[in-house]
């Protein structure tokens, strides 16, 4: 029996200052991200699930709450799923007028590859791994969700298809309560990927 495993980035988070928040707790939803949650829970409804796992940041436990209510499942809270590390957490982070303006903080941009300036690619992709894993082994051959970040969907995306992981952030396909799916095959190792954005509706318009 095969299962796909889905991996739900949060919705959009109150930030008007524009701050890297990473791992601080206490980030929140907008309203607008609350909507979004709301329409992924709706979009979950049809699914066969028999786990939902989620990153233990505010910001992903308020994404998962509507999915939770849609199905009689507990909720299981994994470190594993959680964001990536970040020299420049908590500081403002945009072009133009953030941290990266300034020459001090260039020392920490000297290897891409790692990356330098955060959690290693390698480390990142194995917990990534490890939760992808566990929500499958928990599902006992049904689908499962994980509400998860950014980075470390990307990150995981990238290695099961042999991307290169050095990339430009602005190109990830990866945007707010998207859906990128791991299809498992009878052995339960990633046979092939898909992609989809329930809430693309609620997207903020690119400036």
């Amino acid at each position: 029996m095969t299962q796909t495993i889905h991996f739900v980035r949060h919705g959009e988070v109150h930030n008007p200052e524009k701050i890297l928040y990473g791992l601080q707790p206490g980030w929140r939803l907008s309203e607008r991200g609350q909507e979004m949650a709301k329409v992924i829970g709706q979009w979950s409804k049809d699914l066969n699930l028999g786990a939902i796992h989620a990153s233990p940041l505010q910001r992903a436990q308020e994404t998962v709450a509507p999915i939770v209510n849609e199905h009689n499942l507990k909720l299981t809270s994994d470190k594993n799923l959680i964001e990536a590390s970040n020299i420049f957490e908590g500081k403002k982070f945009e072009l133009g007028s953030g941290v990266l303006k300034h020459p001090k903080s260039w020392r920490y941009l000297w290897n891409p590859w790692r990356p330098s300036w955060g959690e290693p690619y390698d480390q990142l992709i194995n917990r990534m791994l490890k939760g992808l894993f566990a929500a499958r082994d928990a599902a006992a051959g049904k689908d499962a969700i994980c509400v998860s970040h950014q980075l470390p969907i990307w990150i995981l995306r990238s290695a099961v298809e042999g991307r290169r992981l050095i990339h430009d952030p602005r190109k990830r396909q990866c945007t707010l309560a998207s859906v990128t799916s791991f299809k498992l095959d009878n052995e339960g190792m990633v046979e092939s990927v898909s992609y989809s954005e329930p809430a693309k509706h609620l997207l903020p318009p690119k400036l």
